[in-house]
């Protein structure tokens, strides 16, 4: 009795993803940058935003968010990373929407729709209070004539293409963001981002335990679902892939590379955008306010997961070292932007 049910989803699977291949964005279709905690941290690394713009487009850049409420004035969403630097983080109007601005007004203007969408904006909520959530809703609406959009329909396991703009808006997994970005937007009305899928719990009484497990799951057994209307990527530590991740990696061997390939081959299959964090290499003297537990210890170790995620057609690279990434995307052959960025502001 369960077959035909199995087929038809597969079925949908397949559908939305050849829908969105023919647009040019379709699991699979590219493989970007993308600039990790892209904002400043505590009045330092201020030009980040800017030195991921300056790789070229297009690309995915990461803001993570605060709901603050605490330091005067009306609660807005800031960019930030830790919840005690709230007070002089900038809010995500005035620090991404303005600054990106003269970008979607050109790409509007030339309506070169094909290149869309130019930039894919992750949003990382840090805090899913109601109020936040709704905050971002609207401050989405402000912009709706930049985004990437879809239908809300009455049939949310079917994928309905994207109506691609210059944006793509991406949330994250927890429940409150599906329910205030799908469940609570009218039927009929467009829907302004879209969720990834809720990771798998992996049993264990400890953090090691649980790794441990991990590693041993195969990917399909980590991606259980299809793409539906609203969740439409995969997001994964890179514990996943080597066993205690960036820390503890080795030499990268062809193991590793056939695991890679079978996430990346299974995602697309159930047509999701699959994503991949933190892929960095840097000595302390390289050190920009990266993350520890995200380093490989050098450049050559992280070039080799980078190569690794070109070869296998990972959507969204996450790494601190955008300028690096971009310069071996280069090299590789891979050519992702369509032209020149502009920098106007």
């Amino acid at each position: 009795m369960t077959r035909p049910l199995i087929h038809s989803t597969a079925l949908l699977a397949l559908a939305f993803t050849l829908s969105q291949s023919a647009r040019g964005v379709g699991p699979g279709t590219r493989v970007l940058l993308d600039a990790h905690n892209a904002y400043p941290e505590r009045g330092q690394w201020s030009t980040r935003l800017d030195d991921a713009l300056a790789t070229g487009l297009p690309l995915a850049i990461e803001q993570d968010l605060h709901w603050r409420t605490a330091h005067g004035g009306p609660p807005q969403s800031v960019v930030a990373h830790d919840d005690d630097a709230l007070e002089g983080a900038p809010t995500l109007d005035a620090y991404f929407f303005a600054r990106i601005r003269p970008i979607m007004e050109r790409a509007l203007a030339e309506t070169r729709r094909e290149t869309w969408p130019l930039i894919t904006l992750n949003l990382d909520f840090k805090d899913n209070t109601p109020a936040h959530l709704d905050a971002v809703w609207a401050l989405l609406g402000k912009y709706d004539a930049w985004l990437t959009t879809a239908p809300r329909t009455a049939t949310p396991e079917r994928a309905e293409p994207l109506v691609n703009g210059p944006l793509l808006v991406l949330t994250g997994s927890d429940t409150a963001q599906r329910r205030r970005f799908h469940d609570e937007v009218p039927v009929g009305a467009t829907l302004r981002a879209f969720g990834a899928m809720p990771p798998v719990p992996v049993p264990g009484a400890t953090k090691t335990i649980r790794a441990r497990r991990a590693m041993l799951m195969t990917s399909a057994q980590h991606i259980t679902a299809t793409a539906d209307n609203f969740v439409r990527w995969v997001n994964f530590p890179w514990s996943v892939i080597e066993a205690g991740g960036q820390k503890t990696a080795g030499a990268w061997v062809p193991a590793d590379s056939v695991r890679l390939h079978t996430f990346v081959r299974r995602a697309h299959a159930q047509g999701f955008w699959i994503r991949f964090y933190t892929l960095d290499g840097f000595t302390p003297a390289e050190d920009r306010g990266f993350t520890a537990s995200y380093n490989f210890g050098s450049r050559a170790a992280a070039a080799a997961r980078w190569r690794a995620a070109l070869a296998t057609g990972v959507d969204f690279v996450a790494t601190d070292q955008y300028a690096d990434f971009a310069a071996l995307r280069r090299s590789s052959g891979r050519r992702e932007a369509p032209g020149p960025i502009f920098h106007g502001r």
